[in-house]
């Protein structure tokens, strides 16, 4: 094993981030080791494996504090589904999902809050109670979501997705997945870190206008996507790939298979895993970085 497992990695914000501390350039740094977790907490009725299961803002708020209790680093608040065939929702009807949420959590000072959104408008609110990232499944393509995130500094994550959540699963095609992806994503890093965006982590959108095979290939070369020199963010969990692999049609059974591509994902250098059993990731992390540690 390798010692990408346990590299370094970091992200840099304009403003003060729990955790994060002072640079001389007015930026703040959060560092850490190894590959941290993203916790996801929708607020949708429709997400493929947990929507509609909290109703109150009350709910939200005690699932969240389980999930920072259980050790992840980051929660991903959103408020519109992005499953194959999703329907997109108002601007308005967003924000009313998730602003009670975010705004409660970022009072509260635990933990670093991202918002999910494709919408710059609801990016912008989110920033202005005090979110800290910007989890934007277009990639930063909207003009107006790469300048709101370099004006406000901050940090994104860009997603590749081909097409849009209603229509990307139909017959996806590419001559070599890992190659486009890669080239896709340096694109969208250099365009943001050019525009002043101050750091910007990477996702390849596991089943994002992906099939089954392009995942596989995109897993196996994650090596190459952390060559950017970003932090790399997978998201695997509870996926419909787990399914095809495994036999799990009940997408809340899939744990065991996300673990699993975690893992492998930690092992290859990725720096966040999105995930929504924080508990049981959290542990395998833990043990996965103990049996590689040299100390």
């Amino acid at each position: 094993m390798s010692d990408a497992s346990l590299a370094v990695h970091e992200l840099r914000f304009g403003f003060p981030v729990p955790g994060a501390v002072p640079l001389d350039n007015g930026l703040y740094r959060l560092a850490w080791r190894g590959a941290a977790v993203m916790g996801i907490l929708n607020v949708t009725p429709d997400s493929f494996s947990d929507g509609g299961r909290y109703t109150t803002v009350d709910d939200l708020l005690n699932a969240a504090r389980r999930m920072l209790d259980a050790g992840a680093l980051f929660l991903d608040v959103g408020g519109e589904s992005t499953r194959p065939g999703a329907q997109p929702v108002s601007e308005d009807e967003e924000w009313r999902r998730v602003g009670p949420i975010i705004e409660r959590l970022t009072r509260e000072g635990r933990g670093v809050i991202s918002v999910d959104t494709m919408k710059p408008g609801v990016a912008r609110a989110a920033l202005e109670v005090g979110a800290h990232l910007v989890n934007d499944v277009t990639g930063l393509r909207q003009p107006a979501m790469l300048r709101l995130c370099a004006e406000r500094r901050a940090p994104a994550v860009v997603m590749h997705m081909r097409g849009e959540p209603r229509t990307m699963q139909r017959e996806p095609r590419y001559d070599d997945v890992a190659a486009e992806v890669t080239a896709f994503l340096r694109r969208r890093a250099e365009a943001a870190l050019q525009a002043g965006v101050p750091s910007v982590a990477v996702d390849p959108g596991l089943g994002f206008g992906k099939t089954v095979e392009h995942n596989l290939a995109l897993l196996r070369a994650l090596p190459e996507l952390v060559s950017l020199g970003c932090p790399v963010l997978v998201g695997a969990s509870r996926k419909k790939m787990i399914d095809v692999l495994a036999n799990v049609p009940k997408a809340s059974d899939r744990d065991p298979g996300s673990i699993a591509l975690h893992l492998h994902a930690a092992s290859s250098g990725a720096a966040i895993v999105r995930v929504h059993d924080v508990p049981s990731h959290v542990q395998a992390l833990r043990v996965h970085e103990a049996l590689h540690s040299r100390s």
